[in-house]
């Protein structure tokens, strides 16, 4: 039932109020502007854009490395039976600094550099490199030969490049030499191996000393295994580039570590996640981190390797470039992929993880059967909100429903009489509009038309 004086602002009023009921139990508003007759669509608001970094670090979205450790576990160790088999059955190329041989340097240009490497090996040179260095000298690797065959090599060098035998420079390095820095190199790796296993396992826990080593591991039989395979001369180079990238592989996974015990501190008091959960979340918020490092420290690595030995032919960087290139790709990958899904492994082993992940496993069941009374209770709120909506605008008279069923609208002069005060026609049995201005009569003060009034 609509009031005569209703004004646009009572309406507008009971409509809002309305729809705040239906709000506050959260739920969606049937009518849209304040003072429009009709529902309107609602408002559809554009979900704000969130940075991929951002979801990265909060967990929203990423990549679930320590769910599918074991599919990377089997690409791991595929990759690795390669590399293992190429180092067993087809070697490694190494120079004669580690296998003895002879030197043998001569002025000349990239144009000489084919004729000298011709009469080298005409005069019975077992020629392993020949390449420009310095831009204006030519250097010719060899096998160990005898003073005789040296003394032919050096005359064949010196007629080809078209110099006097006596700008010819030769030396001679022995297997023991090669030897030496072969012993020295792994008595260097072997000390950077303890110094890193004591570093995490004070640091951190003595399992991410085995997540760290497993991973420095992984680049080392990898970066090697592409060395057989490709073929390429094992230099001193070679060794300086090996235990480079050895230290760029554990500075990226300590920058994990750190994270991943960052979150797993406390972890057992919030009972909110497990430890696996906590360091798959630490991966995913150093992700981003560990992928920018990485390729700005490789494209550099792959301006020496694919411009200054490719391109360039400049044979003295592509030892290094290529271990390099290598060491940090493989890096990258054990780090992100290898080393934390490891030490998550291990340490769900441990009783106190067992039994933590147990208490998580009850916290989000109670929360899933608290979720779902919720959302039975959810149906009451309905119901209530929209009584209560119903009532607040039935308070103001003037209701959407009864403002719908009107033919149209009416107009703020004409008084709509309520169909309790309409009586009948006399002796008619109808109802008839009373005249404007008349009194209304109840039906209990009708008075019978035959009586007289004294």
């Amino acid at each position: 039932m609509t009031r005569p004086d209703a004004s646009d602002a009572e309406v507008t009023a009971g409509s809002e109020a309305g729809e705040t009921a239906l709000a506050d139990a959260g739920l969606a508003q049937d009518g849209a502007g304040s003072g429009d007759l009709t529902a309107a669509e609602p408002t559809v608001r554009p979900e704000r854009r969130v940075a991929l970094t951002h979801r990265l670090y909060n967990g929203e979205a990423g990549l679930d490395v320590v769910g599918r450790s074991r599919l990377i576990y089997k690409i791991t160790a595929v990759v690795m039976v390669i590399c293992i088999a190429s180092m067993i059955f087809k070697g490694f190329n190494f120079g004669i600094d580690f296998e003895g041989g002879n030197a043998f340097k001569v002025p000349g240009n990239s144009q000489e550099l084919s004729a000298v490497r011709a009469a080298a090996e005409k005069a019975g040179a077992d020629v392993a490199s020949a390449q420009v260095v310095g831009g204006s000298t030519i250097l010719v690797r060899t096998g160990q030969l005898s003073q005789a065959a040296t003394t032919d090599v050096i005359d064949g060098i010196a007629q080809a490049a078209g110099v006097p035998p006596t700008q010819v420079s030769e030396d001679a390095v022995s297997a023991d030499w090669g030897h030496d820095i072969t012993n020295q190199a792994l008595v260097a790796l072997v000390v950077f191996l303890v110094a890193v296993v004591a570093f995490l396992a004070i640091r951190f826990q003595p399992k991410m000393a085995i997540g760290a080593m497993a991973s420095l591991a992984h680049d080392i039989v990898l970066t090697a295994g592409v060395y057989s395979l490709i073929g390429f001369e094992v230099t001193p180079s070679t060794v300086i580039g090996f235990l480079t990238i050895l230290g760029f592989s554990l500075y990226d996974t300590v920058v994990v570590f750190d994270k991943v015990d960052e979150n797993t501190k406390d972890l057992a008091r919030g009972a909110r996640m497990t430890w696996s959960e906590a360091a798959n979340l630490a991966v995913n918020q150093t992700l981003m981190r560990s992928i920018n490092t990485s390729v700005i420290a490789l494209l550099p690595v792959a301006g020496l390797l694919f411009v200054g030995a490719g391109l360039l032919g400049v044979g003295t960087l592509k030892d290094l470039a290529l271990v390099l290139f290598v060491g940090l790709a493989a890096g990258t990958y054990s780090s992100i992929f290898l080393a934390t899904p490891i030490v998550a492994d291990l340490k769900e082993r441990e009783p106190e993880q067992v039994a933590l992940r147990r208490r998580v496993l009850a916290r989000r069941s109670a929360a899933a059967r608290s979720s779902a009374v919720r959302a039975a209770a959810g149906a009451g709120a309905v119901a209530s909100a929209r009584r209560a909506g119903g009532a607040r605008r039935a308070g103001s008279s003037v209701a959407l429903a009864e403002r719908d069923e009107l033919p149209g609208q009416v107009a703020a002069d004409v008084v709509v009489e309520s169909p309790a005060s309409v009586r009948p026609e006399p002796g008619s049995g109808g109802t008839t509009t009373p005249r404007p201005g008349a009194r209304p009569q109840r039906p209990g003060n009708r008075r019978s038309s035959g009586k007289k009034r004294r």
